[in-house]
């Protein structure tokens, strides 16, 4: 039975309640306020949602995943790199980072990057914990990704592309820093093949909880841009 937050509460359910069909659906309602979108992320799930739709939250089983070390970079993408066609920034633009992610795709007509949802994840980049990531190419923004820092994690949440391999190159940079930086395990959430392209694969969600405990509270050294 789905579990209806309390506005006045930011608990969720164990994220063992989730359903089965849908995969990870755990909980609707509640707010996208700051202190909540982070106790969620804690927690071990994320919202997402369509128009019309109310709040829903989000835990699937299994998780999709990617350890730094298990980075994989084909040998045309290595190729990419060297060029040096892209120019890699993070914290920047924030703003176009997140309102490019939420522009039409090809595969659906609506987004659940709304205007709430950029202004939520907004107010946490101002906080210093919600993060962009831009690629540029001439000096005009080709692409880029956001998502969580919270600890030894990161938590992935959307990327775009408007040019081949622009995506990519933001990606494998980020996870390349993170990596100095300590991070142990970076989000995926939901498995696409171009995630599993450079590496991401599916654990069982008890194993993420497990992950989540132990490096949620452990500091990195992390230095992202003022």
């Amino acid at each position: 039975m789905l579990t209806w937050l309390k506005r006045n509460s930011l608990d969720f359910p164990p994220v063992s309640k989730a359903l089965r069909e849908p995969n990870g659906l755990l909980a609707a309602g509640g707010d996208l306020s700051p202190e909540r979108l982070v106790q969620a992320y804690r927690h071990g799930c994320f919202p997402w949602y369509q128009d019309g739709q109310p709040l829903l939250w989000w835990s699937p089983d299994p998780r999709t995943v990617l350890f730094p070390d298990e980075l994989h970079v084909s040998r045309s993408l290595r190729k990419v790199l060297r060029q040096g066609l892209f120019e890699v920034t993070f914290d920047q633009d924030f703003a176009a980072v997140i309102h490019a992610c939420a522009g039409p795709r090809s595969y659906t007509d609506g987004t659940w990057i709304t205007e709430p949802m950029q202004a939520a994840y907004a107010a946490l980049h101002s906080k210093g914990i919600a993060h962009s990531v831009e690629v540029w190419r001439a000096g005009e923004l080709v692409g880029g990704l956001y998502g969580l820092a919270i600890g030894r994690l990161f938590f992935g949440e959307s990327m775009f592309s408007r040019t081949d391999n622009a995506s990519k190159v933001g990606f494998v940079t980020l996870v390349k820093q993170l990596r100095d930086w300590g991070f142990v395990m970076i989000d995926c959430q939901m498995p696409t093949q171009h995630l599993h392209s450079l590496g991401a694969r599916a654990i069982p969600r008890d194993d993420f909880v497990t992950y989540l405990a132990r490096h949620l509270d452990q500091p990195s050294t992390a230095t992202w841009p003022a």
